[in-house]
């Protein structure tokens, strides 16, 4: 079987890699010509756990292939994957400009009949305007060729992208008819053989499905920061809670942790379409205004935390940042929480410097070298007044607190992640801020 994918992203080279791994015909389409010279060249533009090996294996093996030419990748393809990126637009719906430039150019070079799939998050309604697109540019043609559109949402983690894609929980597959779901039965095949649940349903549903799942675990985490919040101001352990309410099988352990705000790709995104398409259709999604109110302050808690302690006066204090990306295990720094407390903190005239495992070189992307990036944890401790935690890397579980003591001006930590146990923190001194415990002063 032979397909396509537009769009080298995060979603579309995972999902081309992973299907070429399968031992399907992947070529990969994008019009950034130097993305594709680096994939040519073994170079991965996003930093994803075994990617770059899955990638370079299916090339050298022939399944996986990257090119810059939509006309030429559409010869004997039977699916055509758009995964082209949907950015917010100014008034927060999602931006179709190139989900739609996609669908004309498919139309403008489409010969044969296939299926062309939805693999971004996409508004419901949108399998409506691909399917239109397509057709005004065969109309223009003069020619009458079949085809069908189709919804296939991606539910991939960032850090676990490939588990995700290889074992997931469910696969789910918006139709329009039998043929369709025919050829979409055959290309995932292999999965089906693990037994994995593939769900088929109508294309809105399958469109719906994507923004209800990423809001829904949006709601998990505020709806958790917001308790944690509580927990504090009325003396209560929110890891205690946690644990009491992730025990009962309704409720689940997962997303229910608190921390310093979520970030990344799809959630902010997800969350702001699905509140615009719900004002569009005159109808008020009241629960996740308020996930996003209590995001965008959560984001604020750690710089809040810090600035209390020094009493409102943080001008020429240097705070230590260990983590920048949203979350471990990539190097994303969309919407991260990182930022927040940077601005917050360089605005209230404190210094930053900084340590990321592989994020340092996208947050300078972002925002320049107006903090100080360190090459190791301890580098970034050298003489500062205090300690912010904000990524939970696995590398920052266990560090050598007796080194840290040595080379930090105070013994203070503001720890966004939960990640030490207040007890011990307190026997040795520290004076420790986490998100929903009792502080620790010392």
């Amino acid at each position: 079987m032979k397909i396509s994918v537009v769009g080298t992203g995060y979603v579309g080279l995972v999902t081309g890699a992973c299907f070429a791994e399968t031992g399907i015909d992947v070529t990969c389409v994008d019009i950034d010509v130097e993305k594709i010279t680096k994939l040519k060249n073994g170079i991965i533009p996003i930093w994803e756990p075994g990617l770059k090996e899955m990638v370079n294996r299916n090339v050298e093996k022939g399944r996986l292939s990257f090119s810059t030419n939509l006309k030429d990748s559409l010869k004997d393809v039977e699916v055509i994957f758009s995964a082209v990126g949907t950015p917010p637009d100014e008034d927060d719906s999602a931006d179709l400009q190139y989900v739609l430039a996609v669908a004309r150019e498919i139309g403008q070079y489409i010969e044969n009949y296939m299926v062309i799939v939805t693999k971004s998050t996409v508004p419901i309604g949108t399998a409506k305007k691909v399917k239109t697109a397509i057709q005004e540019e065969l109309d223009k043609r003069n020619v009458n060729i079949p085809f069908d559109v189709a919804s296939n949402p991606e539910f991939l983690k960032e850090g676990n992208a490939i588990d995700d894609f290889l074992k997931p929980d469910r696969i789910v597959i918006g139709i329009e008819n039998k043929e369709s779901e025919k050829i979409m039965r055959r290309l995932y095949k292999p999965f089906l053989l693990n037994n994995h649940p593939i769900i088929f349903m109508d294309i809105p549903s399958a469109e719906m499905t994507k923004y209800a799942a990423n809001s829904m675990l949006a709601t998990k985490i505020s709806f958790m920061n917001d308790i944690a919040n509580l927990c504090e101001i009325v003396g209560a352990d929110v890891n205690m809670v946690r644990k009491g309410i992730g025990s009962d099988s309704r409720i689940g352990n997962k997303f229910i942790y608190p921390g310093a705000g979520y970030g990344g790709s799809c959630f902010p995104k997800d969350v702001k379409a699905l509140i615009k398409i719900s004002e569009e259709n005159k109808h008020s999604l009241i629960i996740l205004k308020a996930v996003e109110d209590v995001n965008k302050r959560q984001k604020e808690v750690l710089f809040n935390k810090a600035n209390k302690h020094f009493k409102g006066n943080l001008k020429g204090k240097t705070f230590a940042i260990w983590g920048l990306s949203f979350k471990p295990n990539t190097d994303d720094m969309r919407e991260a929480s990182s930022l927040t407390v940077i601005e917050k903190l360089l605005s209230a005239g404190a210094k930053v410097i900084a340590y990321d495992p592989v994020a340092m070189e996208e947050t300078r992307r972002k925002i320049g070298d107006v903090i100080k990036y360190a090459k190791d944890p301890f580098d970034a401790l050298l003489d500062v007044d205090a300690l912010i935690i904000i990524t939970e890397w696995t590398e920052f579980r266990s560090p050598n607190f007796k080194i840290m003591e040595r080379i930090m001006k105070n013994k203070i930590i503001f720890d966004g992640r939960n990640i030490y146990e207040p007890n011990e923190m307190k026997d040795s001194g520290w004076t420790y801020y986490s998100i929903g415990r009792k502080p620790i002063i010392n």
